[in-house]
């Protein structure tokens, strides 16, 4: 591959290097932060020699170029362009700030809410579970004794992070305002007080109490904020502004003191009397207005939204949903937003799926497949990105299947008994009308196949002149390679099912043939024997080429390259022969998750087409003697 040619064309179809605000790399991506997006030919790029994929994200255009290559285009790209490398913390930032107001606060929403999600998934699928067995006990399909400690522990779980979900929302919030996480839990905490009254019981109750403020100027009632988002937001934002601005001015001896004792005051204060009544208001009204839509006759409403959604997804606006459905959860007990959601997804996958059985180019077919297989799960990227807006009409039968579904569900007044996660698995949450999630899914999986395999057809593919010598050489190079080879697993652990993977590119086995596994200890290990291609600066990745051919890549971690080399230490160099067991990188495991990563460690076969025969592990337990994969060519 001429890596100079390919850096060449990728810098003319982005529009040139005027048209660059960043460039940076991680281990698989080129992530750039362009200027104009209208001067990117992304359509192009996906054909340029190397390239394994383009999709938007973050601000960011994220071109896949895969391990031992993405460093050396990247090389040539900034050499070409005569621009200065930006880290991957640097071009984030440059993204975040060419977006608009609006995209800010999305993305502000995705900070908040994804780091609770799994808290929230817990409890509400463990809710969807309780009520699926209290159903079928007063029906007669099963008796439970509802005395056991099981039962009545279950029971109590079920509900415990809807109970404190301020709490939670603030300590994040707190986050990512750059606030005093602990201080916002306290805000959280104000706003749940059992002094107040539960929220829940003001409409069968009343209002028992009310109190007078700003020294009888108004009363407002005494009554908490469970079930309520955007006060809470707004409160701890309160909390970071007065935080800073006293950390600036109170003398050095004081601030321990003075600082936290007066955010709190002063922010609680203003919350219980102003911030919390205005936007709870607020709040109720954009409740509403999106329960009038999804409610419109003949459910044209979520009709309108199904078809809409997979195209928030492109724009990043699908962050701010999870706050609809807490708010609907509050408000109604079920969510009518999740199952619209999952009739979305679905739909996406459906149609990548599509388009992998009836194209017969094995590059579409090795993306579209596994790509297909995560929208099922709920992570729609690969297939979107990766599959359906590369080729257009698959997007366009993805979200008619998403609008019939989400009609279907509309029609027949599905709702969710939690949120979280789509798909497949997000019948646990309507286990109170598993039916007709069965029936939404079967909608929208099947009118987005046959739309999309009926329009879906291969690119006449471009007549090429003959590479004699090229493939001369490649036929040379391979002479005295090994048909087969035996790979063993970089590190002891537990080897996970890769679609349960947090990151969409290696869950979706984009870059190839991928082993997960959660390790034990820190220490990464050659697998085979082999040379290595390339280890990073960071030490999070390093790349081998071995005996037989293959092109393994070790990635410890999700997105740990942005720790910048800290918790890893290097033992090999670029270039080094290296043998099975021997030492490669020394991770430190809880460096990686106190900076919030989780540490899974991914071994990719990144030329897995070069190879006939590719089996991998089952999940389970493995130690570095253990067999991983399997291939031959």
């Amino acid at each position: 591959m001429d890596y100079r040619k390919t850096a060449q064309e990728i810098l003319g179809y982005v529009g040139g290097s005027k048209n660059i605000v960043s460039a940076a790399h991680c281990a698989t991506r080129l992530r750039l932060v362009i200027a104009d997006n209208s001067k990117a030919d992304k359509e192009a790029i996906e054909n340029v020699d190397g390239v394994k994929g383009v999709f938007e994200a973050s601000g960011q255009l994220q071109i896949i170029l895969g391990t031992g290559t993405v460093n050396k285009v990247f090389d040539e790209f900034i050499a070409i362009a005569g621009i200065t490398a930006s880290t991957k913390a640097e071009a984030k930032e440059a993204a975040a700030e060419k977006q608009n107001w609006f995209m800010k606060a999305i993305k502000l929403l995705g900070d908040i809410f994804v780091p609770i999600i799994p808290a929230i998934v817990a409890s509400g699928f463990l809710m969807g579970i309780m009520n699926a067995l209290d159903f079928m006990n007063a029906n007669g399909f099963l008796a439970i004794d509802t005395s056991s400690s099981i039962y009545v522990f279950a029971n109590l779980f079920s509900n415990i992070a809807y109970t404190f979900l301020q709490i939670l929302i603030a300590f994040s919030a707190a986050k990512a305002f750059g606030a005093n996480q602990y201080l916002g839990a306290v805000i959280g905490m104000i706003m749940i007080h059992p002094s107040l009254q539960n929220a829940y019981t003001v409409a069968t109750e009343g209002v028992q109490q009310t109190q007078s403020v700003f020294f009888g100027l108004y009363h407002i009632d005494m009554v908490g904020y469970q079930g309520h988002v955007i006060p809470i937001i707004i409160a701890v934002w309160i909390l970071s502004v007065l935080e800073k601005k006293l950390h600036k001015v109170v003398p050095a001896a004081l601030d321990l003191f003075v600082t936290p004792l007066v955010s709190v005051f002063v922010t609680g204060y203003l919350t219980l009397s102003i911030v919390g009544p205005i936007f709870v208001w607020g709040e109720n009204a954009i409740l509403g207005a999106i329960q009038w839509m999804l409610t419109l006759p003949l459910g044209l409403g979520s009709l309108i939204m199904g078809g809409l959604y997979a195209p928030t997804v492109v724009t990043g606006i699908h962050q701010m949903y999870t706050a609809i459905d807490i708010g609907q959860l509050a408000k109604y007990g079920v969510t009518y937003w999740l199952p619209l959601a999952s009739a979305a997804n679905v739909a996406q996958g459906a149609a990548a799926l599509a388009v992998g059985v009836k194209s017969k180019d094995q590059k579409i077919k090795s993306l579209a497949l596994p790509s297909s297989l995560s929208a099922f799960m709920g992570i729609t990227e690969p297939a979107i990105f990766g599959v359906n807006l590369r080729f257009f009409k698959p997007f366009i039968a993805g979200c008619i299947g998403g609008g019939c579904g989400a009609l279907y569900a509309s029609l027949v007044h599905l709702g969710a008994k939690g949120t979280g996660v789509t798909g497949i698995f997000g019948i646990l949450l309507c286990l109170n009308q598993p039916l007709q999630y069965i029936i939404e899914m079967a909608i929208s999986v099947g009118v987005a196949f046959v739309i999309s395999f009926m329009i879906y057809k291969d690119k006449e593919p471009a007549v090429k002149t003959a590479a004699t010598e090229t493939t001369v050489e490649k036929i040379e190079e391979t002479a005295n390679v090994v048909e087969a080879e035996e790979i063993t697993s970089p590190v002891n652990g537990n080897v996970v099912a890769t679609a349960e993977v947090a990151d969409e590119t290696f869950a979706s086995e984009m870059l190839g043939t991928t082993v997960a596994v959660e390790p034990t200890d820190g220490k990464i290990v050659a697998p085979c024997d082999g040379e290595v291609m390339n280890i990073f600066d960071t030490g999070h990745a390093v790349c081998i080429a071995t005996e037989a051919g293959a092109e393994l890549l070790i990635h410890i971690g999700i997105d740990t390259v942005s720790m910048d080399g800290k918790g890893f230490v290097k033992k090999v160099a670029d270039g080094a022969k290296v043998r099975k067991g021997d030492v490669l990188i020394e991770a430190d495991l809880d460096a990686i998750k106190a900076a919030g990563h989780p540490a899974t460690t991914m071994m990719i076969l990144t030329n897995a087409d070069d190879f006939s025969k590719v089996e991998k592990t089952a999940a389970g337990t493995v130690t570095t003697a253990d067999l991983a994969m399997k291939i031959e060519k």
